[in-house]
């Protein structure tokens, strides 16, 4: 059945949010602590602790200065009976929550750049907590929804399970969000979280939560290929680039942190201010790359690359006259065989492209919010199709970057 031809509806919605993962606390910058308060993460130098007396705070004491207090005059205050307090240090970030009517709300934040590098292996090896429940953060919301594939485009399967990577949303902009491996059921279509990616680079010392990422497996060479996009530091004097890694670890479960390389995408004729979303397969004449480029930021485009292996790839095609298009998507046609690239476009539509990128049609697909990427996979017959959307969660304070729901859609019979 032809994704051209085919019409999916909306059949399954989650929005898993998980302020801890109870567990051993991960050698990343992405961890928290839950209970009554006050709660406390410490590492070498630096004690971080929130309390909530009516108004949430925020102490910071790095030893060799005065310790700081924090507090928003906006924010600080609950609008329902306080039944908990979280604590949460993702990036560079430190966030204190409460939990109003079983809903987690971010009530104050402080940047610790500058003060400590959060970053840093040895700081983060010595890290603890005090207070409540304490593990690796979770996550606020799922997007950039991605199916973990083998080399050949084909889901990488446990059985009848499918897995995803995904960004686990922060309580803040992108550099408080990490990559999660989950589960998928096709049968109850029920989502469940297996692991956690982190990433060195190849520049600069430290862990990063990089993320809108692309898994695969490589049974030919005995490894997984992890390609993900430079977000976990953001800023727009930077360029966002797309990294490389691969290892022998089970990737799909548990926490793991990986050594990358840039993997150099061409933008040849193109201007270019930054590249992301990547979407890799092996074909029989090599390599095939989907990625997005940003002529600025936030104006990007689809494009493609191709060569004979991945560290020799020209530009193969781009639509440049999108404006806000991403989510770029290998697809091998069944019906055909032909490989096809589909993509996002915030106008509300699923475009659908040759490997020139020249269109050849779209998805009748409901769009939800936001710029949800079109991932698909064949079951029994049909399709699945995993997408999210652009709603928020935590309260005011954490402004975008905390979406969305995971929307799971199916293809109708008629």
């Amino acid at each position: 059945m032809s994704l051209l031809t085919t019409r999916f509806e909306v059949v399954a919605r989650h929005r898993p949010v998980d302020l801890v993962l109870p567990g051993e606390l991960p050698t990343a910058p992405y961890l928290a602590v839950t209970g009554e308060g006050p709660l406390t993460i410490a590492g070498p130098d630096v004690e971080i602790t929130a309390g909530y007396d009516g108004h949430a705070w925020l102490t910071v004491d790095t030893g060799g200065r005065r310790p700081t207090r924090h507090r928003s005059r906006r924010h600080g205050r609950a609008k329902a009976r306080v039944d908990a307090l979280g604590l949460a240090l993702t990036g560079t970030q430190a966030t204190v929550l409460t939990r109003e009517a079983d809903r987690w709300v971010a009530r104050g934040r402080v940047d610790l750049e500058g003060r400590v590098d959060t970053r840093d292996e040895d700081w983060l090896a010595g890290v603890g907590t005090s207070g409540g429940t304490a593990g690796a953060f979770g996550q606020l919301g799922l997007r950039d929804l991605r199916l973990v594939t083998r080399a050949d485009g084909s889901p990488y399967r446990l059985g009848r399970v499918l897995l995803l990577t995904a960004t686990s949303a922060g309580p803040g902009f992108f550099a408080t969000a990490h990559t999660s491996v989950w589960s998928l059921d096709p049968d109850t279509l029920e989502i469940a979280h297996r692991g956690d990616l982190f990433f060195r680079r190849p520049d600069k010392p430290g862990v990063y939560g990089d993320h809108a990422t692309h898994l695969v497996r490589d049974d030919e060479a005995g490894r997984w290929l992890v390609a993900t996009s430079g977000w976990g530091d953001f800023d727009k004097r930077r360029p966002v680039q797309v990294l490389l890694a691969s290892s022998t670890a089970d990737l799909s479960t548990g926490a793991h942190v990986l050594d990358t390389e840039v993997l150099a995408l061409p933008t040849d004729g193109l201007t270019s201010v930054a590249v992301w979303d990547p979407h890799l397969v092996r074909t029989d004449d090599g390599w095939l790359v989907g990625y997005v480029s940003a002529s600025r930021y936030f104006r990007f485009h689809p494009v493609l690359a191709g060569g004979p292996s991945l560290d020799e790839l020209r530009l193969l095609g781009a639509d440049p006259a999108r404006r806000a298009c991403e989510g770029t998507t290998l697809h091998r046609d069944p019906a055909s065989g032909a490989w096809q690239v589909l993509a996002s476009d915030r106008s509300g539509e699923y475009p659908v492209y040759d490997l020139a990128l020249s269109p050849v049609g779209r998805l009748s697909a409901p769009y939800p919010s936001n710029i949800p990427w079109p991932t698909v996979v064949p079951v029994d017959g049909g399709w699945l199709m995993v997408a999210f959307n652009g709603s928020g969660y935590g309260g005011r304070l954490t402004g975008y970057g905390t979406h969305g729901d995971v929307v799971i859609m199916h293809s109708t019979a008629g």
